[in-house]
């Protein structure tokens, strides 16, 4: 069966969807191509949240997170991205400077930050901005340029302009994949150039992401993992992962 790579990665992902499961094995005849070459495949998939690889093969997921609107992702996960939140609002204090990037456990950190007095946040998420404008203690500045209509947030050479205006006291981030070599990824590229500028404008640098984040690598890379100086996840019992990270001089809160 001819055809690129990138045909060959859609017509798998076709056949994860539909069957639930693939066997590198029988890819490798199905598309006449080695073995090594279909396990790099779904290596690629993966890091594009498209299924998750396991022992011969890979699975689909029941929703791929890639391919939830803003509303799905916000419901998701939804105890532990609060409880994120919650460990996250208490590295904020009052009269703090923020940068925020796109992502809807963010979003519960805004409320989680409520109640703190004087907080000014930088924003390139539309949802984010509109939340935070709803709290009279925070001033909102959001980010103009081209914008992801999908997950409301704005992008390219005109964010990245503005952003490079200001500087924060503190950057709190979301992040699709954390690992210590491929580092801070994200889904989508169009936002990693953004978000490696608010992690060089800002003094400190606080990573929110849940447990499923951790040892993922995705798409899009962003920055050096000891570019971020918390990572604030949950529930994690990758007690190897977060030794490195720690080790690297990376503060982890697990809450």
């Amino acid at each position: 069966m001819a055809g690129t790579a990138e045909e060959r990665r859609e017509k798998i992902s076709e056949i994860i969807r539909k069957e639930g499961s693939v066997r590198v094995r029988e890819l490798s005849r199905l598309f006449e191509v080695s073995e090594v070459t279909i396990r790099s495949d779904l290596e690629n998939l993966e890091a594009q949240g498209q299924c998750r690889r396991n022992h011969g093969g890979a699975v689909g997921l029941e929703k791929l997170y890639i391919d939830m609107d803003i509303t799905e992702r916000y419901m998701s996960n939804s105890a532990q991205k609060k409880a994120i939140a919650d460990a996250v609002s208490n590295l904020v204090e009052d009269n703090d400077t923020l940068l925020l990037n796109a992502g809807t456990t963010l979003t519960y950190v805004l409320r989680a930050i409520r109640g703190k007095k004087n907080i000014s946040i930088i924003t390139n998420s539309i949802a984010n901005a509109t939340e935070a404008a709803s709290y009279p203690n925070m001033s909102v500045i959001l980010l103009g340029g081209q914008i992801d209509s999908k997950y409301q947030f704005t992008y390219g050479a005109d964010s990245i302009s503005q952003l490079r205006r200001y500087h924060t006291l503190k950057s709190i981030l979301s992040v699709d994949g954390i690992d210590p070599v491929s580092g801070l990824t994200l889904y989508y590229s169009n936002e990693a150039e953004l978000v490696r500028t608010m992690i060089e404008n800002s003094d400190t640098v606080i990573v929110a992401a849940d447990s499923s984040k951790l040892g993922r690598s995705t798409f899009a890379k962003v920055a050096p993992v000891t570019s971020a100086d918390i990572i604030v996840t949950n529930n994690t019992d990758n007690s190897e992962l977060i030794s490195k990270l720690e080790s690297i001089g990376i503060e982890v809160i697990n809450v």
